[in-house]
């Protein structure tokens, strides 16, 4: 027997993030506002070429300027 979740469609990581993203919404006002920052996260990434890092970049950011640029096309 497969697990409910993946009757339902989901990846194991997307089950876990709406797990934990209804166990935040449950807790008490400080508690959940002290897990929902925890919760955010902040990814960044440099390319390197020849051995040396370039620069440091947020993912965020870097995915918002490139589909402005496809969408210019």
């Amino acid at each position: 027997m497969t697990a409910a979740w993946k009757a339902a469609g989901l990846t194991y990581n997307r089950y876990l993030a709406i797990a934990a993203r209804t166990v935040r919404r449950s807790l008490k006002e400080q508690s959940r506002l002290a897990a929902e920052r925890r919760g955010q996260m902040d990814l960044r990434f440099a390319k390197w070429e020849n051995g040396k890092q370039g620069e440091v970049r947020s993912l965020a950011q870097a995915n918002n300027e490139a589909i402005a640029q496809n969408a210019e096309k």
